[in-house]
Parts: structure tokens; C-alpha cells; sequence
């Protein structure tokens, strides 16, 4: 019995969140590093947190505060994440390029 919730359960979140604000913010995250592994650890220990808080919190939040006031909550979050990581973009490609020319430095010694 708890073998089928736990597969529905992965079955449901898996489809959901094909192509989802998550899998698009790791693949750009992973696009502009080169550090695959980090961006996957970072991105799966998010998702591990944020669904035990989901599953903990179980809705009951939604008693205490408001909901448009959680719908403001999380546009006003993604929209920083956003120009974060669009920031980011432009400067992350410099800073990588010097880390690349250190190590072939490195390398040539």
C-alpha cells in the first residue's frame, strides 16, 4: 500500500514538473556554469526541502496567511531569482573564462 502512494506520488511530481519553472531555472543554471554536478545537488536538495515543507505544511498554511498574499510572496521571488540569473548570465561567462585561462596556466607549468 505505501509502495503505490510512494510511486503515484513520484509518478505525479516527475510528469509535473517536466518542462516546469524548476526544471527551466536548472537548465539555465547548468547552461551558464560548468559545474553540472553542483547545479544538480543544489537543485535536488531545493526540491527535497521545498516538497517536505509542501508535505509537512500540507496546506494549513493557507489558514493563517491569505492567499494572494502568498501568490505575492512567490511572484516577487521568482521575479528576483529571475533577474539574478539573467544578471548573472552576463557575468558568470567572464569569470569562468579566467578560471578556464588559470588552470591552463596551471596546467602548462
Amino acid at each position: 500500500m505505501i509502495l503505490s502512494l510512494l510511486l503515484s506520488t513520484f509518478l505525479t511530481i516527475f510528469i509535473a514538473e517536466l518542462g516546469d519553472k524548476t526544471q527551466l531555472a536548472t537548465l539555465t543554471i547548468s547552461g551558464t556554469s560548468n559545474k553540472p554536478l553542483a547545479v544538480f545537488l543544489g537543485s535536488s536538495t531545493a526540491l527535497v526541502f521545498a516538497s517536505l515543507l509542501g508535505a509537512l505544511a500540507g496546506g494549513s498554511i493557507s489558514t493563517f496567511v491569505p492567499e494572494i498574499f502568498l501568490k505575492v510572496i512567490a511572484s516577487v521571488t521568482f521575479f528576483i531569482i529571475g533577474i539574478k540569473i539573467f544578471i548573472n548570465s552576463f557575468t558568470s561567462n567572464d569569470e569562468d573564462n579566467e578560471e578556464s585561462d588559470i588552470k591552463l596556466l596551471d596546467a602548462e607549468e
